[in-house]
């Protein structure tokens, strides 16, 4: 289990950490971003209720492997007390650290007060963040929106209730709840809160290549950034941007897209039934093939493939033929929107 200080040290050493993101960062993703050059990584979404009657399919939100460390638990819920024994359980279980998510713009989500719901009611915010960090001992995190809606953007008090709280960092994803993944992500804001938060700030929303990510943290002067979509259309992000980032001579990697999608369809396979798995597999090659010539076509095979030998039959044929210098910008394309961590 990790410390302050030793949460802290990983990401100054690596600043470039993957956005927890619903559907996507299980446990299979999260090792191979891990193995891809990802800092920390953090659980998706995992509702504290779930925990409170002992949900199977909430606990295997949960599992992780050593390799993974250090993971954190990303919590939501509604009431204080539940979700500090929800953070118990996730301590007792070996978790580095507890991320509260109010962040989450999801109406499911929000209706019963979790996720961006909080960002209304600074007072329960307060209760929570307490509640929470006092039935625990490893370290506490919290991921929010810049604000509910445009007139009431309040980021900079919650990193004060935070930083009062003993939270370790706060991120911030750079949208208002009332913007859910519409729009831009407003970085300019993010800066103006870093300046003058009293804690490290984390900052999130459109990091989709290396030099966006380095540029971030350059001109905002954030603790560390996010990355959500960029690692679905590019798994070699992290390792491009610590290169960067440390003002080092980009490697050249023998990048095989192919060789990369077997590794991670090994660990799906792993770690999910064969509905789950070919699931997994069709979304992960649809989201790598992003930007190369004939992928709309590929993403329409391999939807239509009807087992896993011939997803990755078509997969491996698909990145065994493209180049790598031949993608393109596909940053507004509606299918990587979405990913509610």
């Amino acid at each position: 289990m990790a410390s302050d200080s030793k949460l802290l040290q990983t990401l100054q050493q690596n600043p470039f950490v993957l956005a927890p993101m619903a559907g996507i960062t299980d446990h299979a993703f999260r090792s191979f971003m891990r193995e891809m050059g990802s800092s920390v990584v953090v659980t998706e979404l995992v509702s504290a209720t779930g925990i409170e009657y002992q949900s199977k399919k909430t606990l295997d939100l949960m599992s992780y492997d050593e390799g993974q460390r250090p993971i954190g638990i990303q919590l939501f819920g509604e009431e204080p007390e539940i979700v500090a024994r929800a953070a118990r359980f996730s301590q007792e279980k070996g978790a580095d650290f507890v991320d509260l998510n109010f962040g989450c713009p999801v109406p499911k989500v929000v209706k019963k007060g979790g996720g961006s719901a909080i960002l209304r009611d600074l007072d329960a915010l307060r209760t929570m963040v307490s509640t929470v960090k006092k039935a625990i001992d490893i370290p506490l995190t919290i991921k929010i929106r810049t604000g509910w809606d445009s007139e009431s953007r309040n980021a900079d008090e919650v990193c004060r209730i935070a930083a009062d709280e003993g939270v370790t960092w706060v991120a911030i994803h750079g949208r208002t709840r009332a913007q859910a993944y519409e729009g831009q992500a407003d970085w300019d804001y993010i800066a103006q809160v870093k300046a003058k938060a009293p804690l490290p700030v984390l900052g999130n929303g459109d990091i989709l290549t290396p030099d966006q990510a380095v540029r971030r943290m350059r001109e905002t002067g954030v603790d560390g950034v996010l990355i959500g979509r960029g690692a679905l259309k590019n798994p070699y992000i992290f390792r491009d941007a610590l290169s960067l980032w440390r003002g080092e001579q980009r490697l050249e990697l023998d990048r095989n897209f192919g060789r990369l999608y077997q590794s991670l369809a090994e660990k799906i396979q792993a770690q999910c039934s064969e509905q789950i798995s070919q699931i997994q597999l069709r979304k992960f090659a649809a989201w790598f093939a992003t930007g190369y010539p004939g992928a709309a076509a590929f993403r329409k095979a391999i939807f239509q493939s009807g087992s896993i030998s011939e997803t990755m039959e078509k997969s491996l044929d698909f990145f065994g033929a493209i180049s790598l210098s031949a993608q393109e910008d596909t940053s507004s394309e509606r299918f990587l929107m979405g990913g509610h961590g």
